[in-house]
């Protein structure tokens, strides 16, 4: 009896040993295989698939935002609480600025968001054309495009004069009025070369370079007007170096801007993609990559910084085998390992993910403005994860984790879910999608009844409990606190405003997102 017993466990203490050992050879083959396991490509995307509808009706949501924003005689106007405005804009120069769009809930036009809403947007369509086309909503697109475009070539009469507001921010912002009543004056500001504005005119030359590409196959003649005066604004913005803030101090109170470096090489990039012209692909690699691009950084993408966007934009380059010098090609990889370095700061699984989020899992950067970051950090994550699969990459390393494209569009995904109504709130921030989304956007068209008369002093409105009388159709409002809280008010425009630039990437992400498809080798 003894014997037995002390053989039997002999036994099980064997047993347990071989347990175990099994048990750490597992956990060993688990994390080699998570941080070396080389997967397959997955298969390139075909034409446009299945319609995922909840982003297909989000994207027709958000695309009447432009709509609601623009400036000037309105053509073939589909908000109904919106007529003509702004008619005169410019005429004290002899040129017509009508056209354009407002930044946000005021009524002011300033050059370097709308510049930026207008390169986004072109981007946005190059990109997934066709995939707004299945649900519709690429003619809407382009019409807004060129709604702006049209504003920036009027605005740039002479080869070095670019005119880069219209309207003074103290008297607008006085007023709380329907910019169908506006009598205010509207100056001008230009830069010049007594007065330059690198980082604007670079925007601006940014926009119109690719906004060429847009309408290369659609209108020729347009495309190649648009191509020569991107051209002529990159040579001012780059002759005539100096930062616009600093020639119109008045734009730091508004959209100051850090730095041009940024726009200097976003706007040769997309010079490059429009022209294939190997100078302007040097200028980023070669010349000025290594003094401008911060490579090894990751940044957030914004209207006032651009590096992030470069770098996606460039590793699409070097994903698809661009035609390049052994130097350019060098810098090409710097770019790619930098845009990928900002993928590994977004996923949340990654050894080096942002901390900054909120309980809810919305990345989370400034309260300002907060769906800012996560809208444009998630649509650069839904290109890269495209142009992975569309040029076969299987998997990039985050210190030796490695990721995939679905890690990329499953944040991406996380994120916009929470925007459209999946958060602790349970509120869509994106007005008139869902049943739920705020009613008191801090918005001067929206808060007055078309039929108000008070002009300037329209103040009652802003100051309303009641809800906005006219829906902001597709405005994505500024977004929650980190606790992810929201404030309903009018008055708190740090949550409650919105802009035409955090539309432009809600419209790429939401269109990359739509269905799957493989995004073109090249532009041209």
């Amino acid at each position: 009896m003894g014997a037995v017993s002390r053989c039997s466990k002999g036994w099980v203490g064997w047993l347990i040993v071989l347990v175990v050992a099994a048990l750490v050879v597992t956990a060993v083959v688990i994390t080699v295989t998570k941080k070396s396991h080389k997967s397959e490509p997955a298969p390139v995307p075909g034409p446009p698939g299945e319609i995922t509808t909840k982003y297909a009706d989000a994207l027709s949501v958000a695309m009447q935002f432009f709509d609601v924003q623009k400036s000037g005689k309105l053509v073939d106007n589909k908000i109904s609480w919106r007529g003509d405005s702004a008619l005169k804009d410019g005429s004290q120069a002899k040129i017509d600025l009508s056209k354009g769009m407002y930044d946000a809930g005021d009524h002011m036009k300033f050059g370097l968001p709308m510049a930026f809403t207008a390169t986004v947007l072109s981007w946005s369509i190059l990109e997934y054309g066709d995939q707004m086309a299945a649900i519709k909503q690429q003619d809407h697109a382009r019409d807004a495009l060129r709604w702006i475009t049209d504003f920036l070539v009027a605005a740039h009469p002479k080869d070095n004069v670019l005119y880069i507001q219209v309207g003074d921010p103290d008297i607008d912002h006085k007023c709380w009025e329907r910019p169908e009543a506006m009598t205010e004056e509207r100056p001008l500001v230009q830069v010049n070369t007594t007065s330059p504005g690198t980082e604007v005119a670079a925007e601006t030359a940014a926009a119109l370079a690719s906004a060429s590409l847009v309408f290369k196959t659609v209108d020729s003649t347009y495309s190649d007007l648009l191509l020569r005066h991107a051209q002529q604004l990159f040579t001012f913005a780059d002759t005539y170096r100096g930062s616009y803030s600093i020639s119109v101090p008045k734009v730091q109170q508004y959209y100051n801007s850090t730095g041009y470096k940024d726009e200097l090489l976003w706007a040769a990039s997309w010079l490059y993609h429009a022209t294939g012209d190997q100078s302007y692909l040097s200028y980023v690699t070669v010349q000025n990559g290594r003094g401008f691009a911060d490579w090894g950084r990751p940044t957030w993408f914004s209207w006032d910084d651009k590096r992030a966007g470069t770098q996606v934009l460039l590793s699409r380059l070097h994903l698809f085998s661009s035609k390049a010098s052994n130097a350019e090609n060098a810098g090409l990889r710097m770019y790619q390992k930098t845009a990928e370095a900002i993928m590994c700061g977004l996923l949340p699984d990654s050894p080096t993910a942002t901390s900054s989020r909120s309980d809810g899992g919305l990345v989370w950067i400034d309260q300002w403005n907060s769906l800012q970051h996560p809208v444009a950090a998630s649509f650069l994550a839904v290109l890269y994860s495209d142009y992975m699969l569309s040029s076969r990459t299987a998997s990039f390393s985050c210190n030796g984790n490695s990721f995939t494209p679905s890690d990329l569009r499953n944040f991406a995904i996380s994120q916009i879910d929470y925007i459209l109504g999946n958060n602790p709130m349970k509120l869509s921030y994106l007005v008139g999608y869902g049943s739920n989304y705020p009613q008191h956007v801090h918005h001067r068209g929206a808060s007055i009844p078309a039929d108000a008369k008070n002009g300037c002093d329209g103040l009652q409105w802003l100051t309303s409990s009641k809800p906005n009388p006219n829906v902001a159709m597709g405005a994505l409002v500024g977004g929650p606190f980190k606790n992810d809280s929201y404030i309903d008010s009018r008055n708190n425009s740090m949550q409650t405003e919105a802009s035409t630039y955090n539309s432009a990437v809600l419209v790429g992400l939401l269109s990359g997102l739509v269905t799957t498809s493989s995004v073109p080798a090249s532009f041209t």
